[in-house]
């Protein structure tokens, strides 16, 4: 009784606020809903393809491992990406030759195993995952596969919390002159654009070179629509160095020419 005595005198207050940000409000509420749908099925979707790899693959044998995840998806729905994407991101792997490789969002842990099986004996992964399962049954994936701890590391955070902390993963000599060779970026395409210019920022990017691939699940040229429209108007250190339906290559190269003017070179 007290709450609905207290709420009366609010009541025209609350109605003027609900109908001037009402829309803003009923977005704000689908995209938490969308978000948290997303969560549920990403976590049934991730336990169900854990459970099938990790029964059916032989343990230690890479090429069986992703050859059980596409079995899989052949009568289930999942969120790796599938041969398709994989084909297209070991190619650049075998380019760009990277030794330190960044990835944002780990999903069930396919591509990291793709990306691990392609990297040299000194070579390390970086991956980094919001949900604490996710990560877990992804890292499990990977021993699976037969790699080890001194090969990667994964982190349980946003990608946001993550970029900053990143220095004290590399070497101290990667630290200032190399940082990551290769980057890929398969999380919410919301944030694709922040964390970009977050890695710039830190000068996490290698200065000699750096591809990014972002990876484009649903296939809509919206999802990319921001980050495109920023590096086109750029071109300063980034280009658009390939653009599939499914992903596009930006590389990154730091502007030494800008630099050297403002050394007075």
């Amino acid at each position: 009784m007290w709450l609905i005595a207290v709420s009366v005198p609010l009541l025209p207050a609350i109605i003027m606020v609900s109908s001037r940000y009402r829309v803003k409000v009923s977005t704000l509420c689908h995209r938490a809903l969308a978000w948290a749908l997303r969560l549920v099925r990403g976590r049934v979707c991730v336990r169900s393809t854990h459970a099938f790899v990790f029964s059916k693959c032989t343990h230690g044998k890479v090429d069986s491992v992703l050859e059980t995840f596409d079995l899989y998806a052949k009568t289930h729905p999942s969120l790796r990406i599938g041969p398709e994407i994989g084909e297209a991101l070991d190619e650049v792997v075998r380019r760009v030759r990277p030794s330190r490789v960044l990835e944002l969002g780990m999903h069930c842990g396919y591509s990291s195993v793709r990306l691990l099986r392609l990297l040299p004996p000194t070579g390390s992964l970086i991956t980094v995952e919001l949900d604490p399962l996710t990560a877990d049954l992804g890292e499990e994936i990977i021993l699976v596969a037969g790699f080890k701890d001194s090969q990667y590391q994964v982190l349980t955070s946003s990608s946001a919390e993550a970029i900053p902390t990143l220095h004290s993963f590399l070497e101290p000599g990667q630290r200032t002159s190399e940082g990551f060779n290769l980057v890929l970026m398969d999380h919410d395409p919301q944030q694709y654009l922040p964390d970009l210019l977050a890695l710039e920022r830190e000068e996490l990017l290698c200065p000699s070179g750096c591809s990014v691939l972002l990876i484009n699940r649903r296939r809509r040229a919206e999802d990319l629509r921001e980050i495109l429209d920023h590096i086109r108007v750029r071109g300063d250190s980034c280009s658009i160095k390939t653009e599939f339906q499914f992903m596009v290559e930006i590389f990154y190269q730091k502007n030494v020419t800008a630099k050297s003017k403002d050394v007075g070179v």
